[in-house]
């Protein structure tokens, strides 16, 4: 067992007001902090917990994904995701997560061949496509088209039937590319892009992306690694806000493809998913490396003025994804023959400025996955809108992992958060002839 109340360990709460003892399991996880079993409290004494975000609160027990984000840790399945994107690729990820163990060589290959055949979506899904207008936001056209699947594949819907939901997971997986893709191309007014065999799964995107009918389009090798690493580093993150809305969804009953679709609209929030094109907003209004201490000056002043890109709700050492996408995003700008960038230079020398000076380390803020994925992107050609449609793309194995581990968690009861009520005490309902 993950969990247990091993060695019979307790918590005491004495009730200040009436005396009584309460005495409240400790549960011990594989690694990470003790977790106080409050089921009984509101029973035993008639309170229950105030916990605005549930910051302090362990709404359900995974198996997937650990961060300590003291240590600036980040583990799926135990492996360490610098390993896993130095080492591995997405496909193997998605393996890893869905499956809890790294495939052999065979499992992976029919894994691939199984997500491959899965690419292409309903034909008629071309004509859904028509019903957007042309300048909506990808985002929310993915929203409305991944809630739709559940209309058009019926035959992986019943959420307590174990093929399906696998069914419905490997085509999650390998149609949102195709998805987010053609979201892209009807924004721009190009045609759709069939997926290709031929190709992995980063390659296969960043064709149906950027290629077009009436040429070859030739997929550069270091961009669909770059493409694979932000795949790999977005794939999970734990119960973060669009995982838990995907779990609270899910608590319901509802189908995959609606849970999907809710984290998709979760993601969608400036404070969750638009991080990195906040990052590339705030480099543009520093606009140049002398600029940045009086930009920081600023920040140090709280006048409003944000330092985007650093510090994490989590986190409170290097985000480990960012020394992954830093090294990467070098990698990239190389490729594309971009030297003296002006963005990649002025980041640099944020985060040495920054790195160095005792306000920001004493808070703890260090740069996160955010502060180098947005260059990356831009340089890639990705314009701006598409920042977050890119994490939904690379999060929906995590999404679709921790919906299916609620799924089989016997424990798991409909999500139903309580409240501290501090509207109006009961009143007498007066005619509208007597108010005054």
């Amino acid at each position: 067992m993950a969990t247990s109340k091993g060695k019979n360990e307790t918590v005491t709460l004495i009730d200040n007001v009436t005396g009584k003892k309460v005495e409240l399991p400790l549960m011990t996880g594989t690694i990470g902090p003790k977790v106080i079993d409050i089921r009984r409290l509101y029973g035993e004494t008639g309170y229950f917990t105030y916990d605005p975000g549930y910051t302090a609160t362990g709404s359900t027990e995974s198996k997937i994904t650990y961060i300590d984000g003291d240590k600036g840790v980040l583990l799926h399945r135990g492996y360490a995701i610098e390993d896993l994107a130095e080492k591995s690729d997405f496909m193997e990820v998605c393996y890893l997560l869905l499956k809890g163990e790294l495939p052999t060589k065979e499992q992976k290959e029919k894994f691939e061949r199984d997500i491959t055949r899965h690419t292409m979506v309903h034909e008629q899904l071309n004509f859904f496509f028509r019903g957007f207008r042309r300048d909506a936001h990808p985002m929310a056209i993915m929203c409305g088209v991944v809630g739709a699947l559940s209309a058009f594949y019926h035959d992986s819907t019943d959420i307590n039937d174990p093929r399906q939901r696998m069914i419905a997971s490997y085509r999650l997986i390998a149609k949102m590319p195709t998805i987010a893709a053609m979201a892209y191309k009807y924004s721009i007014g190009q045609p759709f892009m069939y997926p290709r065999n031929d190709l992995n799964y980063a390659e296969n995107f960043l064709y149906m992306m950027f290629g077009v009918p009436c040429e070859t389009y030739k997929v550069n090798p270091v961009l669909a690694d770059a493409m694979d690493k932000i795949f790999i580093l977005h794939a999970d993150h734990e119960q973060n806000a669009s995982t838990s809305t995907v779990r609270l969804a899910g608590s319901t009953g509802a189908n995959p493809f609606a849970c999907i679709a809710a984290g998709i609209a979760s993601l969608w929030g400036p404070a969750h998913g638009g991080a990195n094109e906040a990052v590339l907003k705030m480099l543009g209004e520093i606009g140049d490396v002398k600029n940045i201490k009086p930009f920081l000056e600023r920040v140090k002043k709280k006048d409003g003025t944000m330092l985007m890109g650093f510090g994490h709700r989590v986190y409170k050492n290097y985000d480990p994804r960012a020394k992954v996408m830093q090294k990467s995003c070098h990698e990239v700008l190389k490729a594309l023959k971009v030297k003296n960038e002006p963005l990649l230079d002025l980041a640099l020398e944020l985060e040495h400025i920054a790195l160095n000076d005792d306000y920001f380390v004493s808070r703890k803020l260090y740069p996160n996955v955010d502060f180098y994925s947005g260059i990356i992107l831009k340089a890639m050609g990705f314009p701006t809108s598409m920042f977050t449609v890119l994490f939904a793309v690379a999060r929906t194995v995590g999404w679709i992992c921790q919906w299916n581990e609620l799924i089989e968690d016997k424990e798991q009861k409909i999500g139903r958060p309580r409240q501290l009520y501090t509207g109006a005490d009961k009143r007498k309902f007066v005619a509208i002839g007597s108010r005054k």
